[in-house]
């Protein structure tokens, strides 16, 4: 009888841990990396993204785990799991607003690299399309870098997608 039990319990964290296993490797190759590879992300900051998801998906698989184990009641798992949710959401409140941003600018095709645009009183080209922020180039060579939750909520205007963005209406 325990054995078996024990056998159920260890099914159960197996299938908890590949259903995390296989959502994270959805959202990694089926969203995350197109996009950003339409946009023109640096392979570095994919891959640095990429980490960041199948780090949570290892702290979910953990966790799950221990709930599997019996070793927290729902209660307290709940608990833990909202006041961690709390606190990284105030303390990353600007930078994941940008994150998303960011995320929102690739899946939309906003924003590419070589698009020239202005945004805030900067007119310029874009030279690179980060998740946190991107580059824009002014005609003097400058470069100015603005955060993506300032041009998502825009006023944004790109000169040289319009044929690209028309496709979208």
């Amino acid at each position: 009888m325990v054995a078996s039990s024990l056998i159920e319990l260890v099914i159960r964290a197996i299938v908890a841990v590949a259903v995390l296993w296989v959502i994270g490797e959805f959202l990694i190759r089926a969203i995350i990396n197109p996009a950003a590879r339409r946009a023109g992300v640096e392979h570095g900051q994919i891959r640095i993204f990429i980490e960041g998801i199948r780090f949570v998906v290892a702290v979910l698989a953990i966790l799950a785990v221990i709930r599997i184990a019996g070793l927290t009641s729902d209660f307290t798992t709940l608990t833990v799991s909202g006041i961690v949710a709390v606190t990284l959401s105030l303390a990353l409140q600007t930078t994941l607003s940008n994150v998303i941003s960011g995320i929102s600018l690739l899946l939309d095709n906003t924003l590419r690299v070589n698009d020239s645009i202005e945004i805030s009183g900067t007119k310029g080209q874009v030279v690179k399309v980060g998740l946190r922020a991107s580059w824009i180039r002014t005609s003097e060579g400058n470069i100015v870098i603005i955060g993506n939750s300032q041009i998502a909520n825009g006023p944004l205007t790109n000169y040289t997608a319009t044929e690209r963005l028309m496709k979208k209406l």
